[in-house]
């Protein structure tokens, strides 16, 4: 017997299922207190083994430990991080699917990439920083000047004649020069490296370049066999692996204080009872002293926010003090 569906049988089935479909959506996964129930995917927006997914692998079984839950890192790379970035984005804010993120994608990356399809400061709720890792002045040993207010007499006196490395345009450190430079009304040349900072490392040793920022961990045994001059560090404070290095804020720019930092952001709509039990996990899995004294060998420091609220404010911060360099620099990614 073939059945027969009236115009408001069917209008009646359809407003029926989009009842249902809508109460459904609007119902939490789970009751927050028993969060989690099952693993937790951290989604890393770069290959293993870069300073991210390193981060992240320090403190990993410290996290799940807190948990009671396997806290699973998947990496998304691609697209100087907005492949995973985006990836994340679109999870379910159940607090089962974070982003590991970093000052290039969620602080850098908006600023450069016109059509990005996240908008971190919407997209995410930061939870806590749990990384830094410092930057640091480095010049060919056949530089002669030995500090900042050398280098800049130096450069000052041959305009246009001095050149740095730049390992990519929308890095951290390319950008930490470009700042720094237009602070002190240093006419300079820039040499572009493609392949990370390995390349240029390896010319600013061999004297084809004079200067650099460059991530710490990646030069400090450079410095320390004598084949680059160390000549400011980027952190408040100096660095105990080098200690006979100054700091950017000792030598006259006080606001030339920067890392390539690491967080944990949950997705948006996140019950903030799920955020607090996130940020007290990886507080509790960075307190470890083994963790901490695994990544200070690797050139980080083990380092976290005062509250979730404070990585907020925090990330903010660092957007717009990096839009603005961008901005005054005129450059744009498509």
């Amino acid at each position: 017997m073939r059945r027969k569906f009236t115009k408001a049988g069917v209008c009646a089935a359809l407003l029926g299922l989009l009842t249902l479909s809508g109460t459904a959506s609007a119902q939490p996964v789970e009751d927050p207190s028993k969060y989690p129930s099952k693993p937790v995917r951290v989604i890393v927006p770069f290959a293993p083994g870069g300073a991210t997914d390193l981060a992240m692998r320090m403190f990993q079984n410290g996290m799940s430990q807190a948990l009671g839950q396997q806290v699973v890192i998947d990496n998304r790379g691609g697209a100087a991080g907005n492949i995973g970035m985006e990836m994340a984005a679109r999870a379910a804010p159940d607090g089962y699917t974070l982003f590991f993120g970093n000052v290039g994608t969620t602080a850098i990356n908006p600023a450069f990439y016109k059509d990005l399809a996240v908008q971190p400061e919407r997209d995410f709720i930061p939870v806590t920083l749990a990384s830094e890792t410092a930057g640091i002045l480095v010049a060919s040993s056949k530089f002669p000047p030995n500090n900042l207010k050398e280098m800049i007499a130096y450069v000052k006196e041959r305009p246009g004649k001095i050149n740095y490395g730049a390992a990519g345009i929308s890095t951290l450190n390319a950008l930490e020069m470009e700042a720094f430079r237009r602070k002190a009304g240093l006419d300079m040349q820039q040499v572009p490296y493609k392949g990370g900072a390995g390349p240029a490392l390896n010319d600013l040793a061999a004297g084809v370049t004079d200067v650099m920022f460059v991530t710490f961990s990646a030069a400090i045994g450079h410095v320390k066999s004598g084949r680059l001059k160390g000549l400011a560090v980027t952190t408040k404070d100096r660095l105990e692996q080098l200690p006979s290095v100054p700091t950017m804020v000792e030598q006259g720019f006080p606001d030339s204080v920067s890392s390539s930092w690491q967080g944990l952001f949950a997705i948006a709509g996140t019950p903030q009872p799920i955020v607090d039990k996130l940020y007290a996990a990886v507080v509790e899995a960075l307190k470890d002293p083994k963790t901490r004294e695994l990544m200070t060998g690797a050139g980080m420091l083990a380092s976290t926010s005062p509250s979730p609220a404070a990585f907020k404010a925090f990330v903010s911060a660092e957007a717009a003090k990096w839009k603005g360099v961008v901005t005054d620099l005129g450059a744009k990614l498509e």
